[in-house]
């Protein structure tokens, strides 16, 4: 009896020790394998794009998402990446570019663009959304990730290089947190600044309408080239500074994050209103 009582033991105390480790193996990996803007910024660009909604696209686009606000339903689709039976999704969330292209040559280079990527997916999303006779369970499934890929596409390190697969691989230091510089622009810069995402919405969905309207008539290419070049701004700084980043590295890019936000949310509203307006 006392031996089978011992096995039990050591079988209980392998898994607790079986737990333990897969614990810290998962807190050391989620830092370095994030998602685009994370939670708070995805809401945040779904909570703006609302706000300029024309009647007829809000009244279509609750008849799809029922009682799910815009600003709910833009996290489904990193939600959704702990189903194996989404994981061909996951190199639709963003795009890799050469380094040093101009605007002429990425708008080159996404004409002959066929790859699964966040450019190609958002076309298709936008052409099926277009299709009255389209099913209802895909117009929801659709519908969610367009408004998801729009934010995507306005994190700058979603649209950035292939080599660090888009800064995932660049450590930094958060104040005294090891994290990376995708982590950092996908939920740090936001997280510090202690506001819900409606009161961060509060706080900078401020626009004219002349910049409303000449963000809504960018096409799609320009929406990438701009956060390209964002990017490429990003990596030098890194490159040329020491990775520890606090204080001022908040103050000299939160305004750069803010317009992103404020121009994904306002180009979102502007595509929806398009689909279904």
């Amino acid at each position: 009896m006392g031996f089978f009582i011992a096995v039990i033991s050591i079988k209980i105390h392998s898994m607790k020790r079986f737990k333990k480790l897969l614990f810290i193996a998962l807190f050391f990996y989620l830092p370095f394998s994030s998602i685009a803007w994370g939670v708070l910024g995805h809401r945040i660009v779904g909570q703006i794009a609302e706000s300029y909604l024309t009647p007829k696209a809000k009244l279509a686009i609750q008849q799809i998402l029922g009682n799910e606000s815009i600003a709910m339903a833009s996290n489904w689709a990193d939600f959704i990446k702990s189903d194996t039976d989404y994981s061909y999704l996951a190199p639709m969330h963003y795009i890799n570019f050469p380094d040093g292209l101009t605007y002429p040559q990425v708008k080159e280079y996404l004409l002959k663009d066929t790859a699964a990527d966040a450019y190609t997916e958002v076309n298709f999303l936008i052409k099926q959304l277009k299709n009255k006779n389209l099913a209802k369970e895909k117009k929801l499934f659709y519908l969610r990730f367009l408004i998801h890929l729009v934010g995507d596409i306005h994190q700058p390190m979603h649209v950035s290089r292939a080599e660090d697969e888009g800064g995932n691989k660049i450590r930094v230091m958060w104040f005294r947190e090891p994290t990376n510089l995708h982590a950092v622009w996908d939920e740090k810069l936001i997280d510090f600044q202690q506001l819900s995402y409606t009161e961060y919405t509060n706080a900078i969905n401020f626009s004219t309408i002349s910049q409303r309207e000449t963000w809504q008539k960018e096409p799609i290419s320009e929406w990438f080239y701009e956060s390209n070049q964002i990017a490429a701004k990003l990596y030098i700084e890194i490159n040329q500074n020491e990775q520890k980043l606090s204080y001022r590295y908040n103050y000299d890019h939160i305004d750069i994050v803010n317009t992103q936000l404020l121009k994904g949310g306002v180009r979102l509203a502007g595509l929806l209103n398009e689909i279904f307006g």
